[in-house]
């Protein structure tokens, strides 16, 4: 049975209904992950459900230096073939307000200093990334949120499936010419993780979505400032919500799921196998494994 792995916010995994629980710290050659790995069975189903705090459990590292490899690759030797991940991002769209729950398909890449890939020194990889997230993945994602929380109610927050988010490098926000430019191309959301995340998952096989809880209006909007008070109060209050629909997602997804992201490295090795390097070999092994 496959273990769905869950990156987000610390404190997560104690509000899902997770026994014998244990913590699996992981070594990886890409440095040490944010933190140990959660590891728990999900309620009585008997699947594991694994969670990796991104930033750690004090928050303590700027998205630009996050161990987004270390973190992928322990969630890997977990054991790990989906991921659902959480993130506040900002809206840059008027309908789009404050604690509305967005499932995006679509990612722009405006990160400049970050390790986008596993591979390299004497092993070229040309994964193809058109649908950054698993289109089957977004589906279920979505479905499994408007399922717990969506709906009529005064306090039912929006679901929206679909939309682009542009990943900035941060930590600082937008400047306003550049969040006026971000809502001019029609994108949707703004934040600071989502890249190299999401290549990292397709890199090894992972099956990757995201569910985006809307915190603020970036500074495109008249009056707008985006305050880290704004950003944590309104994550707060998205918490819950994100937590339903994540367990939700866990719960119904079905013990035979698969979909194209878990063959994604078919065909896209481009060095013979003899011409790699056996310390990169070594390296890759558990992600290439059967591709070399």
């Amino acid at each position: 049975m496959s273990t769905i792995g869950f990156i987000g916010g610390s404190g997560i995994y104690e509000a899902l209904p997770l026994n014998d629980v244990r913590e699996v710290e992981y070594d990886t050659p890409y440095g040490e992950p944010s933190d140990a790995v959660t590891i728990g069975e999900f309620a009585d189903t008997g699947r594991e459900v694994a969670f990796l705090p991104r930033h750690g459990s004090n928050h303590g590292v700027s998205p630009t230096d996050l161990p987004y490899r270390a973190n992928m690759y322990a969630l890997k030797r977990a054991g790990v073939t989906h991921v659902f991940a959480s993130n506040a991002v900002g809206s840059l769209k008027e309908e789009l307000e404050p604690g509305t729950l967005v499932v995006p398909d679509q990612i722009y890449d405006r990160t400049k200093r970050r390790d986008l890939s596993f591979y390299g020194d004497g092993v070229v990889v040309h994964q193809p990334f058109a649908d950054p997230y698993s289109p089957e993945l977004v589906d279920h994602l979505t479905a499994a949120a408007e399922s717990a929380v969506g709906g009529d109610g005064d306090d039912a927050p929006p679901v929206v499936k679909g939309g682009t988010y542009v990943c900035i490098e941060g930590p600082q926000y937008s400047t306003r010419a550049e969040s006026e430019f971000y809502k001019s191309q029609g994108w949707d959301l703004v934040g600071m993780t989502a890249i190299p995340e999401a290549k990292l998952a397709r890199e090894a096989e992972i099956a990757y979505a995201t569910i985006a809880g809307v915190t603020d209006y970036d500074v495109w909007k008249a009056d707008s400032e985006v305050t880290l008070e704004e950003v944590l109060e309104n994550a707060e209050r998205n918490q819950a919500a994100i937590k339903a629909a994540v367990e939700e997602a866990v719960r119904t997804l079905p013990e035979d799921h698969t979909c194209e992201a878990h063959t994604a490295l078919e065909g896209t090795v481009n060095t013979p196998t003899e011409a790699i390097p056996e310390a990169t070999r070594d390296r890759v092994e558990p992600l290439l494994g059967e591709y070399l």
